[in-house]
């Protein structure tokens, strides 16, 4: 079962993969990209397809930042808190007399 699904992955990933080379293929054609104050970038289309996706990805990446910043610091913060816990109980326990249940 498991040789079943690594193939099925494989497979999965040669699909997409072709995929997104036949779409390089069929897009070769030069497109202008038109910037602000007459500036202009002409490269072929899977360039300019490409290079959007990337920025995409970096504007989510770098919008993502400060709240994992907030999360890891308040995971840090737990887990030392939960240490902190941890070491006044056994403090308590070891220093805790010894009393014999009650009746005996």
């Amino acid at each position: 079962m498991k040789q079943i699904a690594w193939l099925f992955k494989w497979l999965l990933k040669a699909a997409i993969f072709f995929t997104l080379f036949a779409f390089a293929l069929n897009n070769q054609g030069d497109v202008t990209v038109h910037f602000f104050f007459g500036t202009r970038w002409t490269a072929p289309m899977v360039l300019v397809v490409l290079s959007a996706f990337a920025a995409g990805l970096l504007v989510g990446v770098l919008g993502m930042v400060p709240r994992w910043w907030r999360h890891r610091s308040a995971a840090r913060r737990a887990r030392t808190d939960a240490d902190l816990a941890r070491a006044n109980l056994t403090a308590e326990a070891n220093a805790a007399p010894l009393v014999p249940p009650h009746g005996l």
